[in-house]
């Protein structure tokens, strides 16, 4: 039976690979483990490997988990990212208990995000979703709207703008693929001159990662490659 550490061990060579044919330094890539439908000893079992980057789609769920390491494992230095659709009567816990949302797509999510947040916890970092491929049934707004959402995020005390994130249509065309990437880091670098401070571009899952690295993600989003193969 195939190990978390064995899989991850696989992912990482696969990162590094794809990093060093960008011509990049492989730690310019961060792994998010995506660990929705997974069990918490799994992720106490990613934690002492050394990954630190979590991602939860589902709010309850990724609450019980994030109070459920902090019980389990005080001190833990893991960083809990919300990545699933945000649903206006669940920012309050989104807000309250995750580091990062990295699907924010709407102004009234932002200010409800904003509002919601403790003052006595650091600003919640925030990714902006492009929906790059135009497709009806996914989250995310169109490139041309992301210039508005973002300076209001800026504007906002309890938020930081961090960067872009995006789901890209699948597809195993590798030229497809590499297209909407390049896409994705071409809005990335006009947001950037208006915004210096972001630094994060999320796109590439396991499917992908070879041409999201090699078109600039920061971020890469790996659930089953890591974990083995959901539960829902």
């Amino acid at each position: 039976m195939t190990t978390i550490a064995e899989r991850l061990s696989a992912v990482s060579q696969r990162i590094k690979a794809a990093a060093q044919d960008a011509g990049r330094n492989p730690d310019s890539v961060t792994l998010l483990a995506v660990s929705k439908r997974k069990p918490l000893k799994d992720i106490e079992a990613a934690l002492a490997l050394g990954l630190r980057a979590f991602g939860e789609n589902y709010v309850r769920e990724g609450v019980e988990k994030i109070q459920g390491l902090a019980q389990s494992r005080p001190g833990h230095g893991a960083q809990w990212h919300y990545i699933g659709p945000i649903q206006s009567n669940k920012t309050a816990p989104i807000a309250e208990h995750f580091d990062w949302v990295q699907s924010l797509d709407r102004a009234k999510l932002a200010q409800r995000l904003n509002d919601q947040r403790p003052s006595h916890l650091n600003p919640l970092q925030i990714c902006i979703q492009v929906n790059i491929s135009g497709e009806s049934s996914k989250s995310g707004l169109a490139p041309e709207e992301v210039e508005t959402l973002a300076a209001l995020v800026a504007s906002l005390p309890h938020l930081e703008l961090r960067g872009l994130m995006a789901i890209p249509k699948a597809t195993d065309d590798q030229e497809e693929q590499h297209r909407q990437f390049a896409a994705m880091k071409a809005l990335f670098d006009r947001l950037k001159e208006k915004h210096p401070q972001i630094d994060t571009l999320s796109m590439g899952m396991s499917g992908d990662l070879e041409a999201a690295i090699m078109e600039g993600a920061t971020m890469v989003r790996l659930g089953t490659a890591l974990f083995g193969t959901r539960t829902d």
